[in-house]
C-alpha cells in the first residue's frame, strides 16, 4: 500500500524537486525540503508525509537541527542513511551561518578602509575593490574588479553592479589605491563615485562610499551612506 499523497502521485508542476527547479527553494515548505533530502518514505507514507511526521516529532526545523543521528535514524522510515543525509545537510546550513556572521559590517567609511587596506599592501599598481555586502551592511565577499597604471585604473560601472546583483548584494562600497602615496581622492575619482551611486539607486543598491587608500591613510571620495 502507497500513499496518495507520494511525490510520484502529485502533478509534476506540484512536485518539491520541480518546484525548486522552477521558482527556487523559496517556494518550498519545510516539509518538502526535508522530503528532498530523505528520498523516499516507508510503506504506506510517503516522502512528504514521512517528512511532515518527522518534523512534528522533532518541533519543527529548529528541533531537527539539535537532533542526534542515532535519534533520527531510530525513527521509522528514517535509517542511518537518511539520518545522516539530514545531519549533514543542517551542519552545512550551521556552518555557512557562522561564516556569515563572523563576517564583518560596515558602518563607517574607516570600516571599509581597515578591510580594504590590507589587499592593497605592496601594490604598484592602482587596484579597484568592490566590497559587496547584504542585510545590514554585512560584508558578503570582496572583488577585485579593476587594475590600471600607476597613476589610473578604469572602472567598469556595468560589471561592478552586475557583480552586486550576481552575488544578493543590496549595498556596496568601492576602494582602490593610490600608489604614489596621497590618498586625497582625484576629481575622476568624486566624478567616479556620484556616477556610481546614481546608476547603483536606479537598479535598487546603495553604494555606501568610495575609499581612497595611500600605504595607512585613507580618504573618502564621498560620504558614507
Amino acid at each position: 500500500m502507497t500513499s496518495t499523497s507520494a511525490i510520484a502521485n502529485l502533478p509534476e508542476h506540484q512536485r518539491p524537486r520541480e518546484r525548486m527547479l522552477t521558482r527556487g527553494c523559496g517556494a518550498l515548505t519545510d516539509a518538502e525540503l526535508v522530503a528532498l533530502l530523505i528520498g523516499s518514505g516507508r510503506q504506506g507514507l510517503g516522502a512528504l508525509d514521512l517528512a511532515v511526521a518527522l518534523l512534528a516529532d522533532n518541533g519543527g526545523l529548529a528541533g531537527l537541527r539539535t537532533a542526534d543521528i542515532v535519534s533520527l535514524a531510530r525513527f521509522p522510515g528514517i535509517g542511518i542513511a537518511k539520518a545522516a543525509r539530514l545531519v549533514a545537510a543542517l551542519a552545512i546550513a550551521s556552518r555557512i551561518e557562522e561564516t556569515l556572521d563572523a563576517r564583518p559590517i560596515l558602518s563607517s567609511s574607516a570600516d571599509i578602509a581597515r578591510l580594504a587596506a590590507p589587499r592593497f599592501s605592496g601594490a604598484r599598481r592602482e587596484r579597484v575593490l568592490l566590497i559587496v555586502c547584504g542585510a545590514g551592511n554585512r560584508v558578503l565577499a570582496v572583488v577585485p574588479v579593476a587594475e590600471g597604471a600607476q597613476h589610473a585604473a578604469v572602472f567598469p560601472v556595468r560589471e561592478a553592479l552586475a557583480e552586486v546583483l550576481r552575488r544578493d548584494g543590496s549595498a556596496f562600497a568601492l576602494a582602490h589605491n593610490h600608489p604614489g602615496g596621497d590618498p586625497t581622492p582625484s576629481e575622476a575619482d568624486r566624478h567616479t563615485t556620484e556616477g556610481l551611486r546614481r546608476a547603483a539607486a536606479a537598479v535598487g543598491l546603495r553604494m555606501l562610499d568610495h575609499v581612497v587608500i595611500a600605504g595607512s591613510e585613507w580618504r573618502s571620495a564621498g560620504s558614507f551612506r
